[in-house]
């Protein structure tokens, strides 16, 4: 684990990302969520309290080992990202509560995501790890997920026409970048990958799966609209399998630890897609009917 890959190379990956997530930031999408209280609130306890109970009962009953249930755990406490944004647009869900779920999620996940994966490796135990409440991992946390959204909107806010002008290059490297780190993450633990793919497989489908139906069932329950019923899915249903791939590899420094998310990365797409094909099946023939 102390190749340039894993301390230099990975951090600097997701940081690319991040910064490009910050481009698309501006205050006022953090004073948005104000007038939309009630979809940001429901979808927030959705991915902040729901989502790590479902994952922490589907780690029971898929019997993972412990290092991966922690892996799992981490995916699960890990935020959406600008994937999910895509999706919203494509399938006609409300875009502006997604960028400020992104937004609000990217600066709670800093609290929420050390806790929830400390929670996890004290009940799991996977090996001798002990990693605590420790002021420095969250500090990691903090300059890994928000210091690069907190520079590219300062970039933003000081020269707009530059933000606007690296808004496409910056999103095809995101691209590039989550598919290269996703593929590297599954190559260096090749071997245990083998022995493992089919169990995370199943499991990473059925979380997939629940999350994106859970981002939308609950919030259209509470009679939240249709637009953002769709952009709570996504924003709920789509992790950042990039920064929970970092922490096991950077942080966490534990390889297999990022397995689930490697895995996730890959499968997350064609499952949104089909999610997406399937409400919107379902709302063209409700209003045929």
């Amino acid at each position: 684990m102390d190749s340039p890959l894993a301390v230099i190379g990975l951090p600097i990956a997701l940081g690319v990302i991040m910064f490009g997530l910050g481009l698309d930031l501006t205050p006022r999408d953090f004073a948005r969520i104000g007038r939309r209280p009630k979809a940001v609130g429901v979808a927030l306890a959705c991915q902040l309290l729901l989502l790590p109970a479902v994952c922490f009962g589907l780690v029971l009953l898929f019997r993972l080992p412990p290092v991966l249930a922690v892996g799992m755990m981490l995916l699960a406490a890990s935020p959406g990202g600008t994937t999910a944004n895509l999706y919203s647009h494509l399938f006609r869900g409300d875009v502006a509560l997604n960028i400020s779920l992104t937004a609000i999620n990217s600066v709670i996940a800093v609290l929420t995501l050390p806790v929830i994966v400390n929670l996890s490796i004290a009940w799991f135990q996977p090996g001798d790890l002990q990693v605590g409440l420790q002021l420095k991992k969250t500090i990691e946390v903090f300059m890994i997920v928000l210091a690069p959204v907190c520079l590219g909107m300062i970039v933003r806010g000081v020269r707009p026409g530059f933000a606007r002008a690296m808004d496409r290059p910056v999103r095809i490297a995101s691209i590039i970048i989550l598919t290269l780190v996703i593929a590297g993450a599954a190559v260096s633990n090749l071997d245990v990958l083998k022995t493992s793919f089919l169990s995370l497989a199943g499991i990473t489908v059925v979380f997939c799966g629940l999350s994106l139906a859970i981002g939308f069932v609950v919030p259209r329950l509470l009679r939240i609209g249709r637009e953002q019923a769709i952009a709570s899915a996504f924003e709920v249903g789509l992790h950042n399998a990039t920064l929970a791939i970092v922490i096991a590899q950077s942080v966490l420094q534990v390889p297999d630890m990022s397995l689930p998310g490697a895995v996730y990365g890959v499968l997350m797409f064609p499952l949104a897609a089909i999610f997406g094909l399937l409400i919107t099946r379902r709302r063209t023939a409700a209003a045929t009917a």
